[in-house]
Formats: C-alpha cells, structure tokens, sequence
C-alpha cells in the first residue's frame, strides 16, 4: 500500500515529466526552423534525418517490450490496416504538413497553431461520432480561436499575408490531421498498449516517409553540414522520442486533465526559445491571444476529462 509520502512523490515526478516533455516538444519548431534558416536543408529530407535518427530508438523499445512481455497482442489483417492508416495520418501526414508549414511561419505561429488539436477533436466527433457539443465547449471554441486572430495581427500588419495564411493553413492541416489520429487512436491503443502503438505508428511512418524521399529523388540526404545532422539527432531524441515517452508515464502518475494543464506550457515555452535562439519578436498581441488560446483550450481540455 502506497504511503501519502510516496504518492506525494510519485505526483511530483508525474509533474516534472509532464512539464520537462512538454518543453522538450515544444523546441521541436525552433529546431525545425534553425534548421531552414542556417544548413538550408528541405522539408522532405528534414523529416527522413528526423524519422531515421528516431527509428532505432523505437525498434529497441519494442523489441524490448516483445522480449518482456510473455503475451503479446495479436492483430487481425483488418486491425494491422487501420494501425497503417493511423501511422500514415498521424505521424507521416501531421508531421509533413507541420515541417513544410514551418517554412512559411515562425515557430511561435506554428505552436499555437498546433494547439488548436483538441479543439478539432470537439468539432470532428460533433461532426462524424455525432457526440455532442456542450455550451462550455461553443464558448471555448470561440475563444481558442479569437485567440488566434489576436496573434495573427502583428504578421498581418508587417505584410506577410501570403505567406502567413499558406504556412498556417498548412500547420492548421497537421493539427487536423493529428486530431484524427487521435481519435483514431482510441480504438487501438486499449488492444496493443499505448507504447507498442506509439512503436508500431511511428515506424510505419518512417518507412512512408523513406518511400517518398526516394521517389522525390531529392539531393543526397547526407550532403548537408554535419551541424544539421547534430541538431536533426537532438530533434529526434530530445524533442520526439523521449518527450513522448515522458509525458506518457507522466500521465499515469498525475491523470490527463493535469497533464493538459501543465502541457498548456507548451506555446509559451514556444515562444521563449524561438525569442533567444531564432530572434522571432515578442509582441504584445501574440503574448494575449496565446493567453486567449491557452484559456480557451484549458476550457475543452479539462472539462472533456
């Protein structure tokens, strides 16, 4: 039996995972963009040195899981397609829209953007679960998104318009995209375990991704400055693989609702990195409408639990 001490304990480490991981996601962008702006290195090459780097890490994961686990879950030819669908979606489709919309906006754009996810998650299984939309959740929709027009106003005034709604379009296409895998996710994670279909997602996703690198033909995927393959490394462990990890024990410790409101650390965290290591100006709007998000999606978030 566990003593009030030890859960005590157990909280706080479940906090500081939560909080560490959702910073660690959170430089994910920085990277990306510092990547663009100094070793010039493409999209689609970008996301392979990413996935690459990533890979291995999740093979030992579940080889390791395999080797501990007496009894491994099974999954019927129709289960193994849907958990296709699910990698592709979720981490070949949101990642790709996310790092071509990086191109386009500034980190700080992109994370808020991103945000936006539980908000789609509301309105898709409104739409197509037909579960319904509670008055609590119309409001904070509405503030999510006025949040994000707040934001917007800065880059709207220094005449970025086209390039600021391609690249948020973009980026609003990887929330949407990861929403579906999200809700899509639900279905399989209570069969296999949320850490074999993290494993499985991610390294169908990989090999997507080599597929359309090769059939791009794009220029040599090791030509770039050895810089660029360092930060992609620590944009593979330190923002994806074990971020995704630690905020998924953190969970178990401290429950998702409390996990979502020290996540909502995220945009915030965001902002500072891309303040210090991209030089993206802090404007007054932009620190009120991420408040504004922030708010309106603590609002889904924690009443959804």
């Amino acid at each position: 039996m566990k003593t009030k001490s030890t859960h005590k304990s157990s909280y706080f480490a479940g906090v500081i995972l939560v909080f560490v991981g959702a910073v660690a996601f959170a430089g994910k962008a920085v990277l990306v963009r510092y990547n663009y702006l100094h070793y010039h290195v493409d999209t689609i090459s970008l996301l392979a040195l990413r996935m690459l780097f990533s890979a291995p890490f999740y093979i030992g994961i579940l080889v390791f899981k395999n080797i501990k686990d007496t009894t491994k879950p099974t999954l019927s030819s129709k289960e193994w397609l849907t958990m296709i669908l699910i990698g592709i979606v979720g981490y070949y489709l949101a990642a790709l829209f996310d790092f071509w919309g990086l191109n386009y906006v500034t980190a700080s754009v992109e994370r808020l953007i991103l945000f936006l996810y539980p908000t789609i998650v509301v309105i898709v299984s409104a739409i197509f679960l037909k579960k319904k939309i509670t008055k609590i959740q119309y409001l904070a929709l509405v503030v999510t998104y006025l949040g994000v027009f707040f934001s917007f106003i800065p880059d709207l005034k220094i005449g970025m318009q086209k390039d600021l709604l391609l690249g948020s379009f973009l980026v609003f296409l990887s929330a949407f995209t990861y929403a579906l895998y999200l809700i899509g996710s639900g279905e399989m994670i209570p069969k296999i375990g949320s850490l074999r279909f993290t494993c499985y997602a991610m390294l169908i996703s990989t090999v997507i991704v080599m597929g359309h690198f090769f059939l791009t033909k794009h220029p040599n995927l090791f030509s770039y400055p050895k810089e660029a393959y360092l930060l992609s490394f620590v944009m593979a462990l330190f923002t994806t693989v074990i971020p995704s990890f630690m905020i998924s024990d953190g969970i178990k410790k401290i429950g998702s609702g409390n996990a979502s409101i020290i996540g909502s650390i995220g945009p915030v965290a965001t902002i500072i990195m891309a303040n210090v290591f991209l030089n993206e100006p802090i404007s007054i709007w932009q620190i009120g409408g991420t408040i504004i998000v922030l708010i309106g999606v603590l609002m889904i978030s924690v009443k959804g639990k």
